[in-house]
């Protein structure tokens, strides 16, 4: 892409009041960008409002300083000066590369800026020939192989656990795990795709609210830089946007338009993860849910969507089965079991069948087991440092 048309692009991005419909509309009507900027308001009323029409013959003020930021962004081949090996780059509405699996959507956006390992939909498939799935069966980026795990940014350890678990399954099954980048959830899901995945394969899309040249949240700095080695990041973003809370509810289409179907693993009622299930099926895509404790209000959300039609799963397969997607028993089975999981020595510690698969208080496993607090908490204490029970907010504990 050449400056001048960058700058096109940009500034048609950048209109205030101007979104994507009117630009789709814009651009089916008078083709590039460049072709938008020389009509008359005349002309443009014919498409847009007048308002709208008057901000498209007014430069924004801002397209400047974007236009050379964003220039001096793509004239480097890689980030840091490639010492990672990543890469970086911009695709716009009606190029050749654009994922179709987003144009089939109601609200494609008119700019993607992706950064790791290049990102187009014109790229042979998507995950490689490495995984399970057959390579015949390959289909363009972001399509047909993808699946997005998403949940609460504040899970229960068993919600965390289990994220981590079905991305690493299903990624070593071929498929690419496609997530938010939030805390919770989106980094278990990301973490797990990464171990997942084979050397070929693109191991995880992370859909982000900001412009690439920040990571939010900054805990994820490290994932970040890992998910660039080994997948790709992506925005709709323009460089030098901060975390703007509007922005990550409108981020969470583009997670389900990349993924076939879309896995919620924790949420409560009012979860943003569950406005990325919606999203899902008015796109036409499925829903899977894994259930939790009645008693949890992390469960709540899943509990709802499964009443609604969603899919409830227990196991990776059970969300390849659903896609009709072929997998090998052995590869899902052999990864389900170096995933971290609690409860792996019920046999060696009668606690931990008291303990159930609720959060349960420090008296009601006194009351079930008739143990003394003192011995009780002691158990408790050896059990949390193996791992196999996490202590929680209010006094609770949890396998």
């Amino acid at each position: 892409m050449q400056r001048d048309e960058l700058a096109a692009w940009l500034r048609l991005a950048l209109t205030p009041g101007v979104g994507n419909g009117a630009a789709r509309r814009l651009l089916a009507a008078f083709g590039l960008p460049d072709a938008i900027f020389s009509q008359n308001s005349t002309a443009l009323q014919q498409l847009v409002t007048p308002l709208q029409a008057a901000a498209l013959r007014a430069e924004p003020p801002e397209l400047a300083d974007q236009t050379e930021q964003t220039w001096q962004w793509l004239q480097r081949s890689a980030v840091e000066g490639g010492a990672d090996g990543t890469a970086h780059g911009v695709l716009v509405l009606g190029d050749p590369g654009y994922p179709e699996a987003l144009l089939a959507m109601e609200d494609p956006p008119l700019m993607l800026y992706w950064l790791g390992q290049p990102f187009s939909g014109s790229n042979v498939p998507l995950v490689g020939t490495g995984g399970s799935l057959n390579a015949t069966n390959s289909v363009a980026p972001g399509s047909s192989r993808s699946i997005a795990i998403v949940g609460s940014r504040n899970p229960t350890p068993q919600g965390a656990a289990n994220a981590r678990q079905f991305a690493r399954s299903l990624s070593a099954a071929g498929l690419t795990v496609v997530s938010g980048l939030a805390l919770g959830v989106d980094g278990a899901a990301h973490e797990g795709a990464l171990e997942g995945a084979s050397a070929d394969q693109l191991a995880t899309i992370a859909v982000v609210g900001t412009g690439l040249d920040r990571v939010y949240p900054r805990q994820h700095l490290a994932l970040a830089h890992r998910i660039a080695q080994r997948g790709t990041i992506l925005s709709e973003y323009p460089l030098g946007t901060p975390p703007l809370a509007p922005n990550f509810p409108r981020r969470n289409r583009l997670i389900a338009g990349l993924s076939l179907g879309t896995l919620v693993v924790e949420a409560a009622l009012k979860s943003g993860s569950l406005i990325t299930a919606r999203m899902a099926v008015e796109q036409g895509k499925e829903v899977f849910a894994i259930p939790g404790s009645i008693h949890s209000t992390q469960a709540r959300g899943c509990h709802a969507l499964i009443k609604q039609g969603a899919k409830l799963v227990e196991s990776a397969e059970d969300v390849l089965e659903e896609l009709h997607l072929p997998y090998a028993t052995n590869t899902i089975a052999n990864n389900d079991q170096g995933t971290p999981t609690t409860g792996t020595n019920d046999a060696e510690n009668p606690l931990l069948d008291h303990l159930g698969f609720d959060p349960v208080s420090l008296d009601a496993l006194m009351a079930r087991t008739g143990i003394d607090a003192a011995h009780l908490q002691a158990e408790l204490l050896a059990l949390e440092l193996d791992g196999q029970v996490a202590r929680l907010p209010g006094g609770l504990f949890q396998r």
